[in-house]
């Protein structure tokens, strides 16, 4: 596993370099907790779920999953990772939110708040209610 530290980040990488520049984007989670996101994302490459991550060098931040847009399998892969190690919030009910997948050209635009939306979320996936499967 490659770990590089640069700019405020964390970035971990396996040898495998499968992101298209165009296609590329990234699951998120903000976190409280450096230590446990530095573990997550470790287990993270070092099981397959995810080939590239970065998360945030503060003890507050944010930790990014990335894969490309179009890669199925590769959604299934991190969104069950996350899912399985609680990095997917839910409400005080126990529904997921329905978080949403940003692309890399969306975050390059200054894409945020209001000003952004994505078409692909985590309902696109599974039910928010029971945590089932849908694709």
């Amino acid at each position: 596993m490659k770990i590089i530290r640069y700019g405020g980040w964390i970035f971990l990488s396996n040898e495998i370099h499968n992101l298209d520049n165009n296609k590329c984007g990234k699951w998120m989670y903000f976190f409280d907790n450096k230590k446990f996101i530095a573990q997550m994302c470790k287990k993270a490459i070092e099981h397959n779920a995810i080939t590239e991550c970065k998360f945030s060098d503060k003890d507050e931040g944010v930790a990014c999953f990335y894969l490309n847009y179009d890669d199925i399998d590769a959604h299934k892969r991190i969104l069950n990772f996350m899912i399985e190690n609680n990095l997917i919030k839910k409400t005080k009910a126990g529904k997921y939110y329905n978080m949403s997948f940003k692309l890399n050209s969306q975050t390059r635009n200054m894409e945020y708040g209001s000003n952004y939306s994505s078409d692909i979320k985590l309902s696109n996936f599974i039910d928010l209610e029971s945590g089932k499967w849908i694709i």
